[in-house]
This record gives structure tokens, C-alpha cells and sequence, in this order.
């Protein structure tokens, strides 16, 4: 049996790649330091030794790639009271600071994520709320979110004045992106929002985290229809456009995804054509605004395009097809025979742009926005859900979805509208509580808001609205439909509309977070294992994410010789927390984990000095190694 003590730190990022160097070139340590001599010579012509190389590079780019690799001690404490359905929802919503929430993920989620989506910052110049501090990220983070100093300024600046412009924003991206990679899939994908300010900067760093070869495309769509109103419209190009890059993790993966104009099982082949089954594709066209051409007017097989309509394909592709015999005239119409063998494998698809009315715009994006929660909640940038649908339809439809930028909950929305169509994508959606000030312009509107409907001027509070009001409105579609039901018809299940809502905070256990500034305090605060103020339950699920269970792991109280215990999981793991634990406790929780034949699997967890005495609690770990438990863990 293992026996653990845990220090409360999130996984340690920076071993772990020791680890991994390990395995794959163990000859080049030497007690437990690397050999770079040997390094170099195992990687032979690989090393690059030239003075002048190409690199990308800015002042900071060295403390936050160690920022990324520093693991975090802080936690995310539940939050019943907001969450909805939180016995049986497997969603997320956790309101924090977004790097220190992604290494808190690291235990629990490494691998496991299949898409993330962000729309981070685009750096236009405006408020820039996420500032790291290297020495203290909890700290620096209840600072600026009014927890601490009640007079601190809850924002900093980015302005195109401040000479680090560029630097402050590629600080901020580089290390989010690197903890994100960790946890996607060897063969996910990540999408990430941006528009023409740091497009090459947010290229160039991408291929270095993701790697040149595992850049998939940029899509382009149009965010905005109306015209833009600038006083120097002479001077500058008009921008409608947004765009998104996509990476996946490795394309070496076997399911590594490749957009496709349709899923290869959507395709029906159900037409007998002169070579076999097949599907008919129209190969007519409209003939309006740019797309005029007289020259996609010719006749094919006698017929010519009727009049405001043209043919999508040239004269040298329809002589082609017409040689391989794969144009037929069905109900006066042309048709083309499209064959299994003749679809592309890949189809990247990069131009969205010309279907602004099936994707949405920011505008309309705004309007749905609005009309759901019913008010004037003042974003101008809200991404319409078409944008996130589009994306989701390429995939499976049971994956996990993580948005560290949530904003307004877009991506939740979008998210519940596709279940209720079909499938049980899950989403973790993360979000700054940035507080929301009436007297700047851009949020007054949001503030407003807010205050009419009784919620503190958050913006994770909009966000966590948003999702509310979502999922009753597809309850309610789905009870209206289920009242029309023909004779047979299965009534519609709804899809999983909860979400649990965890809070960033600093550790609960006391010796995880400890006074620096008084030691001495420290020393006799280890008696109570708990920080003032916090519950059993908040640690609890300190216990759970940082032991690698996810946060949606079910969770049984049981009562045991009278004492709490909780079972995680099926019994995975088993955790105490009450005080003077006694050695006849031992046996009743080595039976509770009935799932688990191989009892191997199994943690259990005590509190440190829970126990009656030393004694009691070197016989119930004997005991515990007895029944073949595999970890017991003090914490």
C-alpha cells in the first residue's frame, strides 16, 4: 500500500517533464540531474548551434513560461446555492483566475479535454484585468477582485500608450496556452477567437506551444454587417472580420480532427447511378451581387441556368464530369453523381465569412443576447452561437468542451442547443470575476443590468444568468413540443441544463495555506485542520481535484461507527474528516468500495490528526494494507 501525505499543490508541471525526459532518455541522468553533454549527443544533428536563429521573443517570455510550470496551492470551493441540478450535472462553471484554475485542472483533467474554445482579450487597447504576479497569483488575484483591498483598483491598464503593449498580452496568452495543451486530448483541438491586432503575435506563439505542423487553418467570419462609423475611415481599413485559429494536439493521433464539410456517416449514398450507389449534388447556383458571372451561364446537356441563377462549376469541370459520365438531367435538372471515391478526405473550410446568415454575427449575437435575458445588458462583442454550433458540429457529440474565457456563457448556450437537438456534450467554462463599474461606458448597460435583477455588478454573474435563463428556455420548448406529440412519438428528453459553480480561493487545509508573516500563528493553527470560516465540504473537494477525480464525480455521505465518511465515486476513493477516529472504523471502510474487486484501486483518505492517537492510526493503515487497499493518504 502507498502511503501519501499531501502537500496541496496542483500537479507539478515541471516534473512531470522530467518524468516524461526520463523515460524516453534515461541515460542522460546523473543522480537525478540532467546530463546536457550527453543530452547533446543523444540528439546528435538535432542541436542547433548557430548564433543567429529564428525565435520569437519579448521581455517577460522567461517568467511566464516558469509561471506556467509553478503549481498553485490554491482550490475552487463549491458553490451549491448558485449551481443548478448539482446532484446530476456533469457541467462546470468556475469563476476565478484563469491560469490558476488551469493548473488546479491539471490533476483532474490532463488528457482529457477533446475542444477548447476561447475569446480572450483582443488587446484593443482598453481595461486588461489579467495581470500575474510570479510570487503570489491568489493573493494578486483577491486583490484585484476587491476580496482583500476594498480600495485596490480591480483592473489594470494595457494602453496602446504603455510601451509593453504587445508584451503585456503575449504574457498574459503564453502561459494560459501551454497549461491548456496540457489537458486536450492527444487528439483534440483547440479553437481560439481573435482579430487582426494580434493575430501574427497569437500565430507565432501558437506554433511554438502546439507546433508548426499541428496548425490546422484560419477561419474567417464576418462579425459585423452594418457599416463602421470612424472618423478616419480615409486613413484605416474598415475591419468586419474575425478570425479563429485552430490547432489540434498531435495530427499524428488516429482520430485527430480534420474539418470536413460532412461527417462520413451523415452522407447517404442512396441514389442507383451508372456507376454504382451514389448522392445527387445540385450544381446550381444564385446569380446575385458579386457572384455574377455570365461566363457560369453556358448550357449543359442542353439546358441553360434559368434566369437569376448560374452554375457553381466551370466549363473545364463539367467537361470532366461529362467525360466520366457523372452529369444526369433528373426532373429537368442537371445533377451531378457524386460516388463514395469521389469525396476529398480533408475539406478545410476557412471562409465562413460568406455565411454570415447561417452563423451569426456579433450583432445578432448581441440581439439573441438580449432577448433571452430579456434587457439591455450593453456587450457590442457577444459571439452569436452559430459561431460555437458550427464548431461543434464536426465533432462527436459526448465530448468535453473547456472555455477559459467565458464571458457572457456563449459557449454554454450553444452548447445546451446542440443537446437538445441530440447527444451529451459536457462543458467546463471558466471566468474572471471582473467587477463591473457604472461609471465607464462600456459597462454601464451590464451594470445596470445587473442591479435590476437583484446581482452584484459581475460579469461571471451575466455569465452564470445567461446559462439559467438558456436552459429554461429549451425546458420549456421541449414541454411545448412534448404536448404535440403524434400517436407513438417518444417524448423528448431534456438535456442536462445544470451546472456547478466553483469559486477560486486559497487552500482550506491550513498547513496547505500557510501565514508567511506569522509562523508562529502557523504552528498552532495546525491543531484545526481548517481554515476559519470554511466547511468540511470545501475541503472535500480540495481533496477530490487534487488527488485527479474529476469535479463531477458523484459523491455519497455515508455514517460510519458514527462517523462521516464519504464515499467519492463508487467508492474509488474513500475520505474522513471528523476527529478522533478509532481502529473499529478500519474494517467498515475497507467494505464499503463493493465495485472495486481489486482493492488496489482504492484510496483512502484522513485527516492528519484525526486519529485517536499515533498508535490507532498505524493499526487502522495496517489494516487498510490488509484488505489490499492502494493509497492511504493523510492530508
Amino acid at each position: 500500500m502507498q502511503e501519501i501525505k499531501m502537500n496541496g499543490e496542483s500537479l507539478n508541471i515541471e516534473q512531470e517533464n522530467i518524468e516524461k525526459l526520463k523515460e524516453i532518455f534515461p541515460e542522460v541522468f546523473n543522480e537525478d540531474k540532467i546530463d546536457f553533454e550527453k543530452l547533446q549527443n543523444v540528439l546528435g544533428n538535432y542541436i542547433d548551434t548557430d548564433e543567429e536563429k529564428y525565435r520569437f521573443t519579448w521581455n517577460g517570455k522567461m517568467d511566464a513560461l516558469r509561471l506556467s510550470q509553478t503549481p498553485s496551492t490554491g482550490t475552487l470551493r463549491p458553490c451549491k446555492e448558485e449551481s443548478r441540478d448539482w446532484d446530476t450535472t456533469q457541467n462546470l462553471y468556475i469563476e476565478g483566475e484563469n491560469l490558476e484554475v488551469l493548473k488546479l485542472l491539471q490533476n483532474s483533467y490532463l488528457n482529457k479535454i477533446k475542444m477548447i474554445y476561447i475569446d480572450p482579450p483582443y488587446n484593443t487597447g482598453g481595461d486588461f484585468v489579467y495581470k500575474d504576479d510570479f510570487k503570489d497569483n491568489i493573493t494578486n488575484y483577491k486583490k484585484m477582485t476587491g476580496q482583500i483591498d476594498s480600495d485596490g483598483n480591480s483592473t489594470s491598464t494595457n494602453k496602446e500608450t504603455d510601451g509593453r503593449y504587445h508584451t503585456n498580452w503575449l504574457n498574459m496568452m503564453y502561459p494560459r496556452l501551454r497549461l491548456a495543451r496540457n489537458l486536450l486530448t492527444d487528439d483534440g483541438v483547440i479553437f481560439i477567437s481573435i482579430d487582426n491586432k494580434e493575430i501574427a503575435n497569437l500565430k507565432t506563439i501558437c506554433d511554438e506551444i502546439f507546433g508548426y505542423d499541428n496548425f490546422i487553418g484560419i477561419l474567417t467570419w464576418v462579425k459585423k454587417t452594418k457599416p463602421i462609423n470612424s472618423g478616419n475611415a480615409k486613413f484605416q481599413m474598415q475591419s468586419k472580420l474575425d478570425y479563429v485559429l485552430v490547432y489540434c494536439k498531435s495530427k499524428n493521433s488516429e482520430n485527430t480532427y480534420i474539418f470536413k464539410l460532412e461527417k462520413q456517416g451523415e452522407r447517404q449514398y442512396n441514389h442507383i447511378g451508372k456507376h454504382g450507389l451514389c448522392r445527387l449534388k445540385d450544381i446550381l447556383d444564385s446569380d446575385y451581387g458579386s457572384k455574377k458571372r455570365d461566363t457560369m451561364k453556358f448550357p449543359i446537356l442542353g439546358i441553360i441556368p434559368p434566369a437569376g441563377q448560374r452554375w457553381k462549376i466551370g466549363e473545364e469541370e463539367v467537361n470532366k464530369l461529362l467525360k466520366e459520365d457523372k452529369l444526369v438531367i433528373i426532373d429537368g435538372k442537371i445533377k451531378q453523381e457524386v460516388y463514395p471515391d469521389d469525396e476529398p478526405s480533408e475539406i478545410l473550410n476557412p471562409f465562413w465569412s460568406y455565411f454570415p446568415q447561417t452563423i451569426g454575427t456579433s450583432e445578432s449575437g448581441k440581439s439573441n443576447l438580449n432577448e433571452l435575458m430579456n434587457g439591455n445588458v450593453g456587450f457590442d462583442t457577444v459571439k452569436p452561437t452559430g459561431l460555437i454550433k458550427e464548431i461543434l458540429k464536426h465533432f462527436e457529440d459526448d465530448i468535453l468542451i473547456l472555455d477559459f474565457f467565458a464571458g457572457t456563457s456563449t459557449t454554454a448556450d450553444a452548447i445546451m442547443q446542440m443537446n437538445k437537438i441530440s447527444g451529451n456534450r459536457k462543458y467546463i467554462l471558466v471566468q474572471f470575476p471582473e467587477i463591473l463599474s457604472k461609471d465607464i461606458k462600456s459597462q454601464k448597460d451590464t451594470f445596470e443590468f445587473l442591479k435590476s435583477i437583484n446581482k452584484p455588478p459581475i460579469l461571471a454573474e451575466l455569465g452564470k444568468e445567461r446559462i439559467w435563463r438558456a436552459g429554461d428556455k429549451i425546458k420549456k420548448e421541449i414541454e411545448q413540443e412534448n404536448q404535440q406529440l403524434k400517436l407513438g412519438e417518444e417524448p423528448k428528453k431534456l438535456p442536462d441544463i445544470g451546472f456547478k459553480v466553483f469559486k477560486l480561493d486559497s487552500s482550506n487545509i491550513r498547513k496547505w495555506n500557510p501565514d508567511t508573516k506569522d509562523l508562529e500563528r502557523t504552528l498552532l493553527d495546525q491543531v484545526d485542520n481548517f481554515v476559519e470560516g470554511r466547511k468540511e465540504e470545501d475541503a472535500l473537494y480540495e481533496i477530490i481535484l487534487k488527488n485527479g477525480l474529476p469535479l463531477t464525480v458523484p459523491v455519497e455521505e455515508l455514517n460510519v461507527k458514527g462517523k462521516k465518511v464519504y464515499s467519492i465515486g463508487m467508492g474509488a476513493m474513500i475520505v474522513c474528516l471528523d476527529n478522533n477516529i478509532t481502529l473499529d472504523i478500519a474494517d467498515e471502510i475497507a467494505k464499503i468500495s463493493t465495485e472495486f474487486e481489486d482493492k488496489s484501486m482504492v484510496t483512502v483518505v484522513f485527516k492528519d490528526n484525526g486519529f485517536e492517537n499515533d498508535s490507532v492510526k498505524t493499526n487502522i493503515k495496517e489494516t487498510l494494507r490488509g484488505y489490499g487497499i492502494g493509497k492511504f493518504v493523510t492530508v
